[in-house]
């Protein structure tokens, strides 16, 4: 190979994930700057509460990246995190074997959620921001009925070592009596949410990279009609991206009930978690017209909505006008990483 070719190899490969690039970037600068002014900045107790507070949403941008690339939007998923939120408030107690089995319930019904949506869409033939939405009102008259009013517990150990450090998830189920090994001690300071947000993303990467489904799902996001005479399962791909959507607003859910140790029906949280989502889907990168994107630039994208209100804590910024402040810095950094287009002079250039 050439140097030429390999430079234009890099070349290529940059123009494709230019998204993925300036949300890390933009994430990067953002997350520098609130710690260099936060009091306890870059410590592993500002790590770890950043990280906690993030999780849920990083979840839902994963969920939402899943309908996003095939070209639709699931209005479903505050909701589903909502509802296994409440469920769990329900199941996350008692001995170990009811914990481990009411976290599965709480994915199930997510994914349920989630797999109901795609077979309205695929055999019920609407469009999905109409199916989603009533499958939401749904959701969240179920969570409702299960909380009216915000309670619930959830074992008191599972919430602790989920929410803090790999050192306190080690001494909380005395994994190592006789003190930490060099190795935990290494590593003792990460955040768990922060690990498990990664592994998380990761599973989702490989699904849709090395999948026969996570192809299609691509291939249906850039153009649903060649997918379907190539022979790809088009049918099946759609019915299980909003199958993971679900899963993945669950796992949102079932987190925000370990950060809270309650559960609550609150419809505005919902909706406000539901189009964060698609903002942070859109910071990342990810094209809402499909066939371009992936769930590590959604993970950047939620990290920088969540560092922005991170920093309001910390400039005392008035409640009053954030929105105003979140909506320009969010409006700055869109344009950005789509300035590109601006230079198109022929619509057949988008596709190159």
């Amino acid at each position: 190979m050439t140097t030429a070719t390999a430079t234009g190899d890099i070349a290529i490969r940059l123009r494709r994930h230019r998204g993925l690039i300036v949300a890390v970037i933009t994430f990067a600068v953002l997350y520098g700057i609130y710690n260099f002014n936060h009091p306890r900045g870059f410590s592993s107790q500002v790590m770890v509460q950043n990280s906690t507070e993030a999780f849920s949403l990083v979840m839902l941008a994963m969920a939402q990246t899943m309908p996003v690339l095939m070209g639709a939007v699931d209005l479903s998923v505050g909701a589903v995190m909502t509802l296994c939120n409440c469920l769990a408030s329900v199941l996350l107690s008692g001995s170990p074997l009811q914990i481990a089995l009411g976290a599965v319930l709480c994915l199930a019904a997510g994914t349920a959620f989630g797999a109901v949506n795609g077979l309205i869409v695929v055999y019920g033939r609407l469009q999905p921001i109409i199916a989603t939405l009533a499958t939401g009102a749904v959701a969240i008259g179920i969570a409702l009925y299960i909380r009216p009013t915000p309670g619930g517990s959830v074992d008191d150990d599972l919430s602790w070592a989920l929410t803090n450090t790999v050192s306190d998830f080690l001494e909380t189920y005395g994994l190592f009596p006789d003190g930490l090994p060099g190795w935990a001690r290494f590593i003792g300071a990460i955040p768990v949410p922060l690990i498990m947000a990664v592994i998380l993303a990761f599973l989702c990467r490989t699904i849709l990279a090395r999948t026969v489904i996570g192809r299609t799902i691509y291939a249906i996001g850039s153009s649903e009609g060649a997918a379907y005479m190539s022979g790809l399962p088009v049918a099946r791909a759609k019915i299980a991206a909003f199958a993971l959507s679900g899963f993945f607003a669950a796992c949102g859910g079932l987190f925000f009930a370990l950060q809270t140790s309650s559960g609550n029906a609150d419809i505005p949280q919902a909706g406000a978690y539901t189009l964060n989502s698609i903002a942070a889907v859109v910071l990342g990168g990810t094209s809402l017209m499909g066939g371009s994107g992936g769930a590590i630039a959604s993970l950047f994208g939620a990290l920088i909505l969540r560092t922005i209100s991170f920093s309001f804590r910390i400039f005392s910024v008035d409640p009053l006008i954030q929105p105003l402040v979140e909506g320009g810095i969010l409006l700055a950094i869109v344009s950005f990483g789509a300035v590109h287009l601006l230079r198109v002079k022929n619509t057949l250039e988008l596709v190159r």
